[in-house]
């Protein structure tokens, strides 16, 4: 569900609760600045969603020296 930061001042309390069934994206002059979620969603599907960004080569290793190494 979509709707604008406006209409979430305004029905804070409807949007929490539908949080808990729904991600709820809130825009602002028409761009999506944030997103409303339930915190005990199931992470089983968040982590199954996440599979085949990264490259099958990934090395969390490797990319722990490189994020360090631009410091």
């Amino acid at each position: 569900m979509s709707i604008t930061a406006t209409e979430l001042k305004q029905n804070l309390g409807k949007y929490l609760l539908l949080s808990g069934k729904e991600d709820i994206y809130i825009t602002k002059n028409g761009k999506i600045i944030a997103k409303l979620t339930n915190p005990h969603q199931d992470k089983v599907s968040t982590a199954q969603s996440l599979f085949g960004i990264l490259p099958q080569d990934a090395d969390i290793n490797i990319s722990k020296e490189e994020r360090l190494a631009a410091k």
